[in-house]
């Protein structure tokens, strides 16, 4: 048995069994890797795919637990590699992190110019997702970290750290109704057509359990990932637009008249997770300091050493976060 065979098992069960576009991102041969996991099927004796002729269907029983225990292996020696280089060369690297475009274009931004600045010679790569999508590229190892809102509890591998809390706005044209009222309620956002994020979006449940909670169905109209484009759309005069706060900026968006909608929706929090088991470098844990200062060395060490999600919420019950 050998790495390269568990690597090639592992790849082509993420590539949808397509061992052609498997080889492309290998930068090897289909026929071997159909080769190396025939020779591993055999060394085993049961096969890791079924077949229909030479076209792979679908991945046996047998093949699922194997898949997955190759997918732990191969982790742990990614781990002993970074071991390794984090005692040969400190400052070089790679370090891939997976958000969603709110995180992306408003809260890193300031985070990778400074991380860059001081690791000129880490290769930094964003992947961008649904909070599902994302959650699943932590806990699989394909990412080294992953931000967001929600998702990630859903995965029990994560170990999940709080960043910060946000709250949302409502935008309006200038000279919108809403902007004569004294005070901003849920009864007058539900007399008019709202554009929003998609549902599991960036902390999208807490502005439905808001209204549902005081018995009101808003009329949602029109939902997007993207707050940029939520934005047009309020423009284009389409509906009342309720995005994160920290989305919309008065020199970028002087047309749009923001409205206080911090006492109507309960805050969110930003978390980062990453794998349990995941060796974190010096500057895996420079970086999660610049982005959330509170989450100290010290305190990533307690939280690694944390057995559940109890213990992880008990290590953060009472911090103050700070808000965007």
């Amino acid at each position: 048995m050998k790495l390269q065979q568990l690597r090639y098992i592992w790849e082509v069960a993420h590539h949808d069994l397509n061992v052609s576009a498997t080889a492309q991102s290998l930068y090897t041969s289909q026929p071997g890797i159909s080769k190396q996991i025939r020779l591993l099927e055999d060394e085993l004796g049961v096969e890791v795919f079924a077949r229909s002729g030479k076209h792979l269907t679908r991945i046996t029983p047998a093949g699922e637990r194997i898949i997955n225990t190759a997918g732990e292996i191969l982790r742990k020696v990614e781990s002993i590699k970074q071991i390794a280089q984090e005692f040969s060369n400190e400052k070089k690297g790679t370090l891939s992190i997976a958000t969603t475009h709110t995180q992306a274009r408003y809260a890193l931004p300031p985070v990778i110019s400074a991380f860059i600045k001081q690791y000129p010679d880490v290769s930094l790569h964003m992947h961008q997702g649904t909070p599902m999508q994302i959650a699943e590229m932590a806990a699989d190892g394909t990412v080294d970290f992953a931000i967001a809102t929600e998702g990630l509890e859903l995965f029990n591998d994560l170990i999940m750290m709080p960043c910060y809390r946000w709250n949302r706005c409502v935008v309006v044209p200038q000279g919108h109704p809403l902007t004569k009222l004294p005070k901003l309620t849920l009864e007058a956002l539900a007399e008019y057509s709202i554009v929003t994020y998609v549902f599991g979006f960036t902390g999208r449940s807490k502005l439905d359990e808001a209204f549902s909670h005081r018995g009101l169905t808003p009329k949602v109209v029109f939902t997007a990932a993207d707050a940029d484009v939520i934005k047009t759309y309020v423009r284009l005069g389409l509906g009342v637009g309720i995005v994160a706060k920290m989305a919309v900026d008065a020199t970028l968006d002087p047309d749009l008249v923001v409205l206080d909608a911090s006492d109507l929706f309960e805050s969110s929090v930003t978390k980062i997770g990453f794998r349990r088991g995941t060796f974190l470098r010096g500057f895996m844990c420079d970086f999660i300091e610049k982005f959330a200062p509170h989450l100290t060395r010290d305190v990533m060490a307690k939280a690694v050493q944390c057995h559940g999600k109890v213990e992880l919420e008990e290590l953060f019950e009472g911090v103050e976060l700070p808000l965007h």
